[in-house]
């Protein structure tokens, strides 16, 4: 199903915003909607939230598989965040963690010394329309690069999926020289969602509560087109 960031940010509005929160949880209420937006899959994700931290790690890039695709379009980002992305990693080294179909890797290819890029599952389509990218399978907790092997990891509408978010945050700083760059959704928790995200960022506060920046690292925070942008400079 083709819908555009912007037009979903719009139905999370009506359900997160709108809803009254004892219905909106509620499994039977959510189900139908689901079935209509991801069709057979739509148990995964009623489920995705109860059953993914038994799951072993091939078990959970298995779910990720299965639902590859069933929203169709090129990036989850909106055209802002896209925009501050490309001013700040220009003439970089980067590494792009949770890089889905490889749209922003894509776009920051030609502007930068190297773009590597990783996800949980890279499909060979993917690294066929992105052949100047360096792409690898693995998780955001466990990536299997050299402390500071970057100068800018860039970390976009990932996080809310990890299951090991401490985990993941120290991994990315870990291969991080200058700078980390990190876009969550501003979004409300509930119970069954339109995708499959354990994390949830509805306020600033989440933000600096979840990652727990070091002292003495520059912090920079900015709500873009309803999207979370978090940045950490190290040098």
């Amino acid at each position: 199903m083709k819908l555009s960031r912007d037009f979903t940010r719009y139905i999370h509005f009506i359900f997160d915003e709108l809803m009254p929160p004892a219905l909106r949880d509620q499994r039977w209420f959510m189900k139908p909607f689901l079935r209509i937006l991801t069709k057979n899959t739509a148990d995964i994700f009623l489920d995705f939230k109860k059953q993914s931290y038994a799951m072993t790690d091939e078990e959970f890039r298995s779910t990720y598989e299965k639902t590859y695709g069933i929203i169709d379009r090129k990036t989850d980002l909106n055209g802002r965040c896209i925009k501050r992305i490309l001013e700040l990693v220009k003439d970089k080294d980067v590494l792009e963690v949770g890089c889905g179909n490889g749209y922003l890797s894509g776009l920051m290819a030609p502007q930068n010394k190297s773009v590597t890029a990783a996800d949980v599952c890279v499909t060979e389509k993917t690294r066929e329309n992105h052949p100047e990218v360096k792409f690898i399978e693995a998780l955001a907790e466990k990536l299997p690069f050299q402390d500071e092997s970057f100068d800018t990891v860039v970390c976009t509408h990932t996080l809310e999926h990890v299951r090991d978010l401490p985990a993941a945050i120290k991994s990315l700083r870990r291969v991080a020289r200058e700078q980390l760059m990190i876009v969550v959704p501003c979004q409300r928790s509930y119970r069954y969602t339109f995708d499959l995200h354990l994390h949830f960022f509805p306020y600033e506060y989440n933000l600096w509560y979840q990652f727990q920046p070091q002292t003495g690292t520059k912090v920079t925070i900015e709500k873009l087109g309803g999207d979370w942008v978090y940045i950490e400079t190290y040098q």
